[in-house]
């Protein structure tokens, strides 16, 4: 996900001397890049493996969820990319973000938007609906329309935001089972599918899907905290 995120990497458009803050950094290949155009960059994440995966990379990388950043006034920007729709606790999140700019400060970045991957989540319902399994009832991510999600962040304390849906397919080099087992990995657990059936489910997904082109639908964004 982190090539894909180069246009919202170019919006942020980051300057020498500026600090920002990673929100979702992962193993930190955008965040680099962003400390290479001069900015002083701190990433977080919520993954012990990608936060070590990040500084292992030579990334200033922390352990900390997006709804408990407690920083105030401390960041001129905040970057997101592929992180945000994994967020639950949005409103609390959009806060923290919010706090942790200083007057001013933007936030620009991308995140799974309305309509993201519904072929790909229909077939593996379908899949375990038909094997017994009952998929759970409650979303396991936050695909936002953009005046929701501009709700959300304005609601926040932010101010002109820009949010706009990009349908972006997508092929999966590993295939889409191995989306399946890595990527709803979380889905499976809450539907009690047992480890030793993922396998054969996965593979059941990709011959429903066709092929390996993900249905991606990204959300862009960019906002500004009010001087």
């Amino acid at each position: 996900m982190s090539e894909l995120g180069g246009a919202a990497l170019e919006l942020l458009d980051p300057q020498a001397g500026e600090r920002i803050l990673d929100v979702g950094c992962g193993e930190g290949t955008l965040t680099k890049k962003i400390a290479e155009r001069g900015a002083t960059v701190l990433g977080i994440d919520n993954s012990p493996e990608m936060v070590a995966a990040a500084q292992a990379n030579g990334v200033d990388a922390q352990l900390l969820a997006a709804e408990a950043i407690s920083f105030s006034e401390e960041f001129d920007a905040a970057f997101s990319n592929a992180a945000l729709h994994w967020v639950l606790a949005k409103e609390q999140a959009a806060a923290a973000i919010f706090r942790a700019l200083r007057p001013g400060g933007r936030f620009v970045g991308e995140m799974g938007g309305e309509g993201n991957l519904e072929k790909l989540r229909e077939a593996l319902d379908d899949e375990l609906i038909g094997r017994g399994y009952r998929p759970p009832s409650e979303a396991g991510n936050w695909y936002a329309s953009p005046e929701e999600f501009a709700e959300v962040y304005e609601e926040a304390g932010f101010r002109d935001v820009d949010a706009r849906l990009i349908e972006r397919p997508t092929p999966i080099d590993h295939g889409i089972a191995a989306w399946v087992t890595a990527f709803r990995k979380g889905w499976l657990d809450r539907a009690l599918v047992p480890e030793g059936e993922r396998a054969e489910i996965a593979d059941a997904v990709a011959d429903r899907v066709g092929s390996n082109m993900a249905d991606y639908v990204r959300l862009r964004f960019i906002m500004r905290k009010p001087n």
